[in-house]
């Protein structure tokens, strides 16, 4: 298996059927498995839950059309992870910078929730993608789901790893793990999550990476 699905991915049944609708209904959009963005020598891998209906399945690429990239993208921006303009299209010409994006689970779930079979059936390109990076020495899990593939994908055992927002973890394979709350509309509107407690998150991400 490669560190990027095929965009026509037959491995989750429920899944498939729930982009056969939406293509149906926005036949427009992506409606694939979105694949991952940035440059393959990233020393920082982000790994988030799945694409957003409206955001990430729409546009094609990870975090982009929807809150939670307005968020990611102007952190990623201050932090100098980015250059260019986040304008929430995948033409805006904006650029990661010693950084990647991706997803535990490639394709969007019905509700935003996949199944704990549908993570495991996507597992392998989590753990594909993080072997194809040469350069890679740190990671960002985006809510506790990513989390939990990011400590399976490595080899870790979940209990010796548990999740915390501002969390930070040696891997396995030597990799430094920070934990995040995901950057959710719903986790910022109800105070959960705030712009100061994540740009926290990447000003310790700045410091191991400088």
């Amino acid at each position: 298996m490669t560190a990027e699905p095929d965009l026509n991915c037959p491995l989750c049944p429920r899944l498939v059927a729930y982009r056969a609708a939406n293509a149906a209904a926005e036949p427009a959009w992506h409606n694939a498995p979105v694949l991952s963005f940035g440059p393959e020598n990233a020393r920082l891998l982000i790994v988030g839950l799945a694409p957003g209906r409206g955001g990430a399945n729409k546009t094609g690429r990870p975090f982009t059309g929807d809150y939670a990239g307005d968020l990611l993208y102007a952190t990623l921006l201050k932090f100098g992870f980015a250059k260019g303009e986040y304008r929430a299209d995948p033409n805006d010409g904006l650029k990661l910078v010693d950084c990647m994006i991706t997803n535990a689970v490639r394709c969007v779930p019905p509700e935003n929730k996949p199944t704990p079979a549908e993570a495991a059936n996507c597992r392998p390109f989590l753990i594909n993608r993080i072997g194809a990076l040469p350069k890679v020495k740190a990671m960002v899990a985006l809510g506790r789901v990513a989390h939990e593939a990011t400590i399976r994908a490595t080899g870790g055992a979940l209990a010796k790893y548990p999740f915390g927002h501002g969390a930070q973890h040696i891997l396995p394979n030597g990799m430094q793990l920070f934990d995040s709350f995901h950057c959710s509309r719903y986790n910022t509107n109800t105070g959960r999550l705030t712009a100061e407690m994540f740009e926290d998150v990447f000003a310790a991400v700045r410091k191991a990476l400088p």
